[in-house]
């Protein structure tokens, strides 16, 4: 992998970046990075998932922006797409979250308006820290109280949908401020017409995926262009790697 921005060198080492993605220090309230891959004319997913789109460096940040967050963030639809477990950990990756004085394995917040996941599914029974699930008073009780029984830490946040800032603030009042959104694409869209981004890591696959599949946000129209910096880019195969700031 190599560094073209901020600086150019090759053999890019985790340290560097350690040092690219850390969240910004002494938070005090909620800060959002998400995380997205998408092919070169714009898709999300080719054959109906991210994975056909990503690589070994994408995925090595990937990782990282995990090792690095308090909690991650994802939406329902995802977790069932993309058959989502508990985040997995090795004991250099807990290393660096003990050195950085977070807990050994983030727990995965998902976001469901509905409650719309399966007790049963992997995110309830692979996983060594119960999830968080995200959802709303209007969720049905039957659905919820199975959600607890099988283990989530249930955060109501909206009466009819979900209302991102509320959410944010239950997680930040847990003490996870450090958020790493996963996506998927309607929950990007939300966050964006929240003004909720503080943070865009896009990988860009060297590939054409044509007509069919979606953007990487969709849902609301945001109130008007979100402006960003460019903060990094990283290169790998034909992999673009770029890290966006909100302006100040």
């Amino acid at each position: 992998m190599r560094m073209l921005w901020p600086l150019q060198r090759d053999d890019v080492t985790d340290a560097d970046l350690e040092r690219l993605y850390d969240y910004p220090s002494g938070l005090d309230r909620p800060w959002v990075q998400v995380n997205f891959v998408s092919s070169a004319d714009g898709a999300v997913t080719a054959d109906g998932v991210s994975e056909g789109l990503s690589h070994p460096a994408d995925k090595r940040v990937f990782l990282m922006g995990r090792d690095l967050a308090d909690v991650i963030l994802v939406g329902g639809g995802t977790v069932r797409e993309e058959g989502y477990r508990g985040a997995r950990s090795t004991a250099e990756r807990q290393e660096r979250r003990r050195r950085l004085g977070l807990s050994p394995i983030p727990p995965i917040a998902v976001v469901s308006g509905s409650a719309r996941l399966d007790p049963a599914s992997p995110l309830f029974t692979d996983t060594t820290v119960p999830p968080i699930v995200i959802t709303t008073e209007s969720a049905p009780e039957e659905r919820r109280a199975a959600l607890a029984e099988a283990g989530a830490d249930l955060l109501v946040a909206g009466e009819k949908m979900i209302d991102l800032t509320a959410a944010l603030g239950g997680l930040s009042r847990r003490g996870l401020r450090r958020i790493d959104c996963e996506g998927g694409p309607h929950l990007f869209g939300e966050l964006i017409a929240e003004n909720l981004v503080d943070q865009l890591c896009l990988t860009v696959a060297p590939v054409l995926a044509g007509a069919g599949a979606g953007r990487i946000a969709m849902g609301r129209t945001a109130g008007g262009i979100q402006r960003l910096d460019l903060a990094s880019v990283l290169y790998e195969d034909g992999f673009t790697l770029l890290r966006y700031r909100k302006r100040d």
